[in-house]
């Protein structure tokens, strides 16, 4: 029989532990002839990443050796830092951001790249015996330079394409090697702003020709260009207020493929993102979200779809060569996994799982998707997760703690699929509730952009929101609410705290505390992202000191928690001492818990433990309840 227990204090079989063990990451496959490569992330070796490798006979081993960690810094967030051709793998080593060549067989030997430059996104042109990639140019003054280069395999000799643009990805060679497209923006807007397309003939010299932009800008921002067989273009373009597909003609004629209210693309974080595959047939597999569940479907040439059945309810990647695709995807019950799509004979294999189920599954709480009614008439949308342990019940009468969640970006999506980091939570009786507030990807450019001028407003209208349609109906303590959050979403966290009084703590994850100082002081990616999100910096600067938590800290009253990678380029430490430092003058319950060699998100699996079992016994101590761990 359950045992009577009160919530928080359930006994579950989901450790802090688990999360990290024997876990990994899973990320960036490619087909490389009969063999299958992707990246692992592995907390246990200190974050690392490693390329692996399933051969033809089905037997998996690294490639990179131990030691050697596969891993770009380009804009700071990383993406794509491998590619794989004709058995030859060429990589950037994360230790000194140069470029590695590594032939079948033997070690990796360096390329020979500059110091000081980093490469992300590589596309092997044989032709002309080089690789074609995003350069990030750090070796002089002022924030570095983004541009196309050209990497020579012999010499190492870097090459500028194409300068003169704030930031580029995807570089995209056509199969007979005679184009290259691209996508290009600039300050103040990010790529899912205002990305464009273009596309250049490359000369005999190997340079570009005269470019020419066949979408986005302003308002209809681009993703992922392909090549498709018979020499076409397709990309993901925003034209309707939703991503969708498009082929492009050689005269520059845009056909949309699957017209949908649904989202083909996503924000384009790291370079080397992707959700659809080119087939040799002229069709297309296709991912797309739509109210925040995943599709997958073959798009014909005459526009009409066949749903291709998954076991997933998130698709985090599509890749592939020919009739075969990779896909890594995930559902409520099921670990991140990666499998091999073979659309021939349509079979469908499990190839790699992040990590096997380390729990019965009755003690998965299942997520419901939900909306609820926000400020201004607004909808607002999240995925709430209820308690669950089939070991305990509580007492009668009583209500759950309910802890929202915020996503970070704030240009991200909450999906519901499986992550123990939630099931930590509820099995221990304390509800769930993952916001996809306005902002928020996955629901049209329009839902996007009520986060225009109003970061620290709709983020936080709609998480105050959430918990208090939750406890209004009864799945919430009214008294008990908690909210956590990292980088973006530990702003969001902080500003809750200082401008409503609904929740009882807080646990802040690398937050933003002063927006002005982050315009200052981040990277060059987002150095002006604030300007869409607040307003221009300096002029503006009366709205960052409005909206930044760090001016208002006297206005929290509740407990908060701090946690933070001290090696962070993005929202460096400063931040969260600063928070920190201002609510410890006044007496306020608080605790900061650093951790050294840590950048932005926490990679080391003692640290991953760590945070959690402190956030937890935190809360334990704020509303009086004992973590039976």
């Amino acid at each position: 029989m359950a045992q009577i227990a009160p919530y928080g204090s359930w006994r579950s079989p989901i450790t802090a532990a688990m999360l990290v063990a024997k876990q990994v990451s899973l990320g960036w496959p490619q087909i490389d002839g009969a063999d299958l490569y992707w990246i692992e992330g592995r907390p246990q070796e200190g974050g690392r990443n490693v390329l692996v490798r399933r051969a033809a006979d089905g037997t998996i081993a690294d490639v990179t050796p131990s030691g050697m960690n596969v891993r770009t810094l380009v804009h700071e967030y990383g993406g794509l830092s491998y590619v794989v051709d004709q058995g030859e793998i060429f990589f950037v080593e994360f230790s000194d951001q140069a470029l590695y060549r590594q032939r079948p067989g033997e070690t990796p030997v360096p390329l020979g790249t500059p110091a000081g430059l980093r490469f992300a996104e590589m596309v092997v042109d044989r032709q002309r015996n080089r690789l074609i990639a995003i350069g990030e140019d750090h070796r002089g003054a002022g924030e570095a330079q983004n541009y196309l280069v050209a990497v020579d395999l012999s010499s190492g000799t870097v090459t500028p394409l194409l300068t003169g643009r704030d930031f580029v990805a995807a570089p995209r060679l056509s199969p007979d090697g005679a184009w290259l497209a691209w996508l290009a923006w600039d300050h103040p807007n990010m790529p899912w702003d205002a990305a464009e397309l273009w596309v250049a003939p490359i000369l005999a010299d190997g340079q570009l020709g005269a470019a020419r932009q066949l979408a986005g800008g302003p308002g209809d921002s681009c993703f992922q260009p392909e090549w498709a067989a018979d020499g076409s273009l397709l990309v993901v373009a925003e034209r309707t207020g939703w991503w969708n597909l498009y082929r492009f003609d050689h005269a520059g004629n845009a056909t949309p493929l699957y017209p949908l209210d649904a989202e083909f693309g996503q924000p384009l974080w790291q370079p080397g993102m992707r959700t659809y595959l080119p087939l040799p047939d002229g069709r297309v597999l296709a991912a797309f979200c739509r109210q925040s569940q995943w599709h997958l479907v073959v798009i014909g040439p005459d526009g009409r779809a066949e749903p291709i059945e998954l076991p997933v309810s998130l698709i985090n990647i599509v890749n592939g060569a020919g009739e075969r695709a990779l896909v890594i995807g995930s559902s409520p019950t099921m670990p991140s996994t990666l499998f091999l799509l073979d659309l021939a004979n349509r079979s469908l294999t499990p190839i790699r799982r992040s990590g096997e189920l380390p729990v019965d599954p009755v003690y998965l709480s299942l997520p419901e998707v939900i909306s609820f009614p926000s400020a201004g008439g607004r909808t607002a949308y999240g995925i709430f997760y209820p308690p669950h342990n089939p070991d305990f019940i509580a007492p009668e009468g009583e209500r759950p703690p309910l802890l929202v969640m915020i996503h970070g970006g704030p240009t991200s999506a909450a999906y519901p699929t499986l992550r123990l980091s939630i099931q930590y939570w509820t099995s221990r009786g304390i509800g769930v509730l993952d916001v996809n507030y306005g902002g928020s990807t996955g629901f049209g450019r329009a839902y996007r952009e009520l986060l225009d001028g109003r970061w620290g407003i709709v983020d936080v209208e709609d998480c105050v929101a959430g918990a208090q349609f939750l406890a209004a109906s009864g799945k919430a303590d009214p008294e008990r609410l908690l909210i956590t959050g990292g980088s973006a979403g530990g702003f969001t966290v902080l500003a809750a705290l200082a401008f409503h009084h609904t929740f009882r703590a807080g646990a802040s994850h690398f937050g933003v505390a002063d927006l002005a100082a982050l315009a200052r002081d981040t990277h060059k990616f987002e150095s002006r992202y604030l300007d869409r999100l607040i307003g221009p910096y300096p002029e503006r600067a009366d709205l960052y000191q409005a909206r930044s938590p760090l001016y208002h800290a006297h206005q929290i009253t509740c407990p908060v928690i701090f946690f933070q990678g001290l090696e962070d380029k993005v929202v460096p430490p400063a931040q969260s001492e600063a928070m920190y430092e201002a609510l410890r003058a006044r007496g306020i319950r608080t605790e900061y818990v650093p951790f050294p060699g840590e950048q932005h998100g926490f990679r080391k699996a003692e640290n991953i433990i760590t945070a959690i079992e402190r956030e937890l016994a935190f809360y334990g101590e704020v509303l009086g309840f004992t973590p039976a761990q």
